[in-house]
């Protein structure tokens, strides 16, 4: 599939399911002349594939229509992690108000609840506040970035890298619902995941076996 389609169809898909909303959230694809991005003060519901903007892996404007003002924490996203063809950014609504809370720690917002989000989404750091399109966030996404594929700004919203972008809208979401059943399950007694289980599943050599009669989730 042409990558600007692939964009519009994950956009259309976000903005579908309430991840995003008005004119919030962007989408970047890496593609050989630099990252391919959605355009800065439009609705992830709406865009066409001729409103995909091209920046540099600096975010320097390329081509096309006027990118994301975000296009800098793709950027640094993308250089910093060769593996990562895609990155998402949205203000969804459950990662945007665990963001807001004052009792976090910065180093691992969320407990490992589920396997999936130990799978997925891994360690998740909580960024200092900046406002939105401040550049001076760069050099702090960046070194986050060289560690972890996901990272959540405070008062603002997750960003998610993936090694294709349905890889990191699908990480985004369990991020998000992750995020719901933290809001959930406060003051509640709860069951993490041990440390040695979140180790398995973060390991890319783990394999698991179905026994015969099963089926894989």
């Amino acid at each position: 599939m042409d990558p600007r389609e692939q964009i519009v169809g994950v956009a259309r898909s976000l903005f579908g399911r309430s991840l995003t909303h008005g004119s919030t959230g962007n989408i970047s694809l890496r593609v050989p002349e630099g990252a391919l991005i959605t355009p800065t003060g439009a609705s992830l519901g709406t865009i066409a594939p001729e409103d995909i903007s091209l920046v540099s892996f600096q975010g320097a404007h390329l081509d096309g229509p006027r990118p994301s003002k975000e296009a800098f924490l793709h950027a640094a996203f993308l250089r910093e992690r060769p593996s990562a063809q895609a990155v998402v950014h949205t203000h969804s609504t459950h990662a945007a108000a665990v963001s807001c809370l004052d009792d976090l720690d910065h180093g691992d917002v969320l407990p490992p609840l589920t396997a999936y989000y130990a799978m997925r989404v891994g360690r998740l750091p909580l960024l200092p506040y900046h406002a939105p399109g401040d550049q001076a966030l760069e050099p702090v996404v960046a070194a986050a970035a060289r560690r972890h594929s996901a990272v959540l700004l405070s008062n603002h919203g997750p960003v998610v890298a993936g090694a294709t972008l349905a890889s990191a809208a699908d990480a985004l979401e369990e991020l998000e619902e992750t995020a719901k059943l933290f809001l959930l399950l406060r003051g509640m007694p709860v069951r993490l995941l041990s440390g040695e289980q979140r180790a398995r599943l973060a390991s890319p050599h783990q394999q698991f076996t179905i026994k015969k009669g099963e089926q894989e989730a």
